[in-house]
């Protein structure tokens, strides 16, 4: 399911373009068009959740699969060796922006 307003939901559909680093049937991976450090990518589902609440177990596979291939993104670019973070932030006050789950991977420097 994806959701026609939903920023992420139009770039897994290509009706935004954006850098994409990664794909397949079920995860997408772009830059950001702001990032923080020199790696800095968006990692999400096809299938639009709106945030972390929203895993249930039935997503647990995905989830699982998403950060296999954040493992893979931080090989690709890198970072696994020196070091990445990553992130996702959960409603308003945990300062979720964009209403579609997502995770940010950082490297390429020392974070703090």
């Amino acid at each position: 399911m994806q959701v026609e307003d939903c920023l992420f939901c139009k770039i897994a559909l290509r009706k935004i373009p954006s850098e994409i680093a990664y794909e397949d049937d079920e995860v997408i991976a772009f830059h950001d068009i702001q990032p923080l450090a020199p790696v800095h990518l968006v990692i999400i589902p096809k299938h639009h959740l709106r945030s972390l609440n929203d895993v249930t177990p039935e997503y647990e596979t995905l989830i699982g699969h998403l950060f296999g291939v954040i493992q893979r993104l931080a090989a690709e670019f890198g970072v696994a060796e020196s070091g990445y973070r990553v992130v996702t932030n959960t409603g308003a006050d945990g300062g979720q922006v964009v209403g579609h789950l997502h995770f940010h991977l950082f490297g390429g420097k020392a974070l703090k």
